[in-house]
């Protein structure tokens, strides 16, 4: 969309108003006219473009922009996600698992045991295929425990979050490394040292705070009580189920490892496009790991327990219908916001920003924050913050520990306050059965306080990366 034309210029200001009021009208008509979540981020999508002086003609390429990268991208991660989960569940592997982690951790630790589970396997996998994938465990633990579904949810979410935002080779500090001229390594070092910190004190003491004040039921979306079900159960070893898990997240970082090595070699591109390596990269790509996991699930829990093939068929299909409503109201929320990147919001905002002058931590900051607030996106605002604060960052005479700060503070940022223009958003209301307001006191406010814990910490490193400067 960077040849789209306007119809007018709204100007820095009239960009905020036009998001704040199309934020308001789009929670008007949830909350109060109780219309549904993907009719009104699309309703409210098309406004706002019409709004922001999008040509008429250029409508439905504008929603476009946002809707079909996530849906295709959230769609084959919820669909294997909740296909590997359905079987695990009704296969009672989801059981087993539960068991052996109350066993070995007690009632009282299960849900740390969760997260701790959940904090490993975020150090290659994406937020939202790590979520899906852990979904099953998540119920299944929560089921047992009894009380409130983010007792156990919270950990597990905001472990992969502070993995996916904090820590290479997730593609934000990846990005931000690359921009602003980071060490990677150090980046990765020193993005852990971030990272745990924030997982516990947000994920640990403030979801176990959440988990008391908001009693959630367990969804039912991923239940599996028909008589086909039944006839899956077969109470699988606990090492098959551990298997299931480990493999996508084995497979995602055979891909990591090989990118990463590449990136040490004299051509990046000839190493990658050599027809092994190519071969295992591709086994590595998240959907692919994922499908290959499906088909291995299938065989260790059905075919090879001398289930019949339509069972399981009939099994992994009914998995599919109850997230098609998650699917399309995240793809939704990545419509809205892809709505408000095309008025150029973001680069007004952070433009404006970078002209006031402050500490360039402090910039790079606020001017992720922002952004992120202003369109949702955290890729967006991460890279739109790196990029206007390299040169300053170049000119500064930094040391590398001072520059992977900064670059730590800029992804701290960008998790800020997700709220309704965000897909991530919509994917957590809908897999923790929240209603939206809810959602925004819950989840709105943890990805604040992680923002604001990792940037602090973020700074402290920065000012003792200046004493040995």
């Amino acid at each position: 969309m960077e040849d789209l034309v306007l119809n007018w210029d709204l100007g820095t200001g009239g960009l905020l108003l036009l998001a704040a009021g199309s934020i308001a009208f789009l929670l008007v008509l949830i909350m109060a006219f109780k219309i549904h979540a993907f009719l009104a981020l699309m309703i409210t999508s098309l406004l706002t473009a019409v709004a922001a002086g999008i040509p008429f003609d250029q409508l439905l390429a504008a929603i476009a922009f946002g809707f079909n990268p996530t849906l295709g991208n959230v769609m084959l991660l919820v669909a294997l996600g909740a296909m590997l989960g359905r079987m695990i569940e009704v296969s009672g592997g989801a059981r087993v698992l539960t068991d052996r982690l109350i066993a070995a951790f007690g009632e009282q630790r299960a849900a740390m045991a969760v997260g701790v589970a959940s904090l490993l396997m975020g150090f290659p996998i994406f937020f939202d295929a790590g979520l899906v994938v852990m979904m099953p465990i998540i119920y299944a633990v929560a089921r047992r425990l009894g009380g409130s579904l983010l007792t156990v949810a919270f950990p597990a979410a905001l472990a992969f979050s502070s993995m996916h935002i904090f820590v290479p080779p997730h593609p934000g500090p990846v990005s931000a490394s690359a921009i602003l001229g980071a060490d990677v390594g150090l980046v990765l070092l020193l993005g852990l040292v971030v990272a745990i910190p924030v997982w516990y004190i947000v994920g640990v003491l403030f979801g176990g705070w959440v988990g008391r004040r908001y009693d959630i039921a367990v969804p039912s979306i991923l239940d599996g009580t028909t008589d086909e079900h039944r006839e899956m159960e077969s109470n699988p070893a606990f090492g098959k189920i551990v298997f299931l898990l480990v493999l996508p997240l084995m497979l995602i970082l055979l891909n990591t490892g090989l990118n990463m090595y590449a990136s040490t070699t004299d051509d990046p591109d000839a190493f990658k496009a050599e027809p092994v390596v190519a071969f295992l990269r591709v086994l590595g790509e998240t959907p692919v790991a994922l499908l290959i996991t499906v088909i291995i699930s299938m065989w260790l829990l059905g075919w090879g327990m001398g289930k019949a093939g339509s069972l399981v068929e009939k099994v992994a299909d009914s998995a599919l219908g109850p997230i098609c409503s998650v699917v399309l109201v995240t793809g939704a929320g990545g419509m809205f916001g892809g709505v408000l990147r095309v008025t150029g919001i973001g680069d007004a905002i952070a433009d404006s920003l970078n002209s006031i002058g402050m500490p360039v931590i402090v910039a790079a900051f606020l001017i992720s924050q922002i952004v992120r607030i202003a369109q949702g996106s955290a890729t967006v605002a991460l890279t739109t913050a790196a990029s206007l604060m390299a040169g300053v960052v170049v000119d500064g005479g930094f040391n590398p520990v001072e520059v992977a700060a900064i670059v730590l503070a800029t992804a701290a940022g960008s998790v800020g306050f997700s709220h309704v223009n965000d897909s991530g958003f919509w994917l957590v209301s809908k897999f923790f059965g929240l209603d939206v307001k809810t959602t925004l006191k819950t989840w709105t406010v943890a990805q604040g306080l992680m923002a604001i814990v990792g940037f602090i910490l973020s700074y402290a490193i920065f000012l003792v990366g200046g004493l040995f400067g």
